[in-house]
């Protein structure tokens, strides 16, 4: 198979030809239709992530058909079409007997403890557990979104925030998460304030059904403007980026027993920010984690996508080919399009 392959952390990506994989006992092998380019590979590349191991074929976000089936896989069969969360559980721990594979203790992810879908094949770990299907009226580049950016989105607002009608959410960062919280929020009844430093993207999140927006490059104190904006403070925030200016803004700018709920990965320089902890006790903040979303959640938001209340593929950007990738990766922390960058040709 043809795939993106990095030997070095932080050199040149290069396509090269690698052995396909075969599917495990439990385990499917998917053919890559399609798989987003995301910040969080771009964190893998630089050497982030600890379960990395070199040579590596990255790529997460991603949905395809199954190509060869395990001969323990009960439920998938050749030719299904699927996509899936981007951590897979293992389905015996404690936390995957909960329902809780999101947080699996033994979880694996492609792109990240294996290889992943920068390539024209994919090995998926537990397929009965971990496979989603797609219904046949999201096509795969949109799809593809849905197994990090969106479904981490959805998570993030409706599981762990739990956003309701009429409250207050402030979205920090447009890119492709934010603006999925942005539109996620927006469905759920919430009055949305998107913040970022790119006005096309705040342009975009207008559209998507942020009531204000707030170009954080402007010399605007962002807190301040959320708060005065909300009259008070948000009921819910969200760092969707993950730096310490936008993760230390959103717990500011929550109102008393306010949520902030950070999404943007913390890696690199950024593993320890620095947070307002005396404001978090005095309003009796909560801070929450959001990591990614379980299989069986999916219904869910698939549900909403059918009845047109979510349109993920709005946020569909740039489709590019496998031999455009290594760039688009390199590039991720420089520069974000407006959507989703998805790699559609093989």
């Amino acid at each position: 198979m043809k795939a993106v392959l990095f030997e070095k952390f932080q050199e040149r990506p290069r396509i090269t030809t690698l052995d396909d994989p075969t599917p495990e006992p439990h385990g499917v092998v998917l053919k890559v239709e399609a798989t987003g380019v995301c910040r969080s590979d771009w964190h893998g590349w630089m050497g982030h992530d600890t379960d990395i191991v070199l040579p590596h074929v990255p790529g997460h976000e991603l949905a395809g058909v199954v190509q060869a089936v395990g001969k323990d896989v009960r439920n998938w069969q050749v030719g299904d079409r699927v996509t899936v969360p981007f951590i897979c559980g293992c389905g015996a721990c404690p936390e995957c007997h909960a329902g809780h594979q999101q947080v699996c203790l033994h979880q694996e992810q492609p792109g990240f403890t294996h290889w992943g879908s920068f390539a024209e094949y994919v090995g998926i770990h537990r397929a009965d557990l971990n496979l989603v299907a797609l219904p046949e009226h999201i096509d795969f580049a949109t799809a593809a979104s849905l197994g990090c950016r969106f479904a981490t989105a959805f998570r993030a607002i409706v599981d762990q925030g739990k956003v309701s009608a009429g409250q207050w959410v402030a979205v920090h960062g447009c890119g492709g998460v934010g603006l999925s919280a942005v539109m996620i929020a927006s469905a759920v009844g919430a009055n949305v304030i998107a913040i970022d430093i790119d006005e096309a993207k705040l342009a975009l999140a207008r559209e998507l059904g942020a009531v204000h927006t707030i170009n954080g490059a402007a010399g605007t104190n962002v807190p301040e403007a959320v708060i005065e904006l909300t009259r008070g403070g948000a009921h819910v925030s969200l760092d969707a980026l993950g730096h310490p200016v936008t993760c230390f803004n959103s717990i500011l700018n929550l109102r008393p027993r306010g949520k902030h709920v950070q999404v943007g990965l913390m890696l690199g320089d950024h593993t320890t920010p620095e947070v307002p902890m005396a404001r978090i006790i005095g309003k009796e903040l909560e801070i929450l984690g959001s990591h990614g979303m379980q299989a069986h959640r999916y219904g869910a938001m698939l549900d909403m996508i059918g009845s047109g209340k979510l349109s993920p593929s709005r946020l569909v950007g740039r489709r590019i080919s496998l031999a455009q990738a290594p760039e688009a990766l390199m590039a991720m922390d420089k520069f974000q399009s407006v959507g989703a960058t998805v790699i559609t040709t093989f």
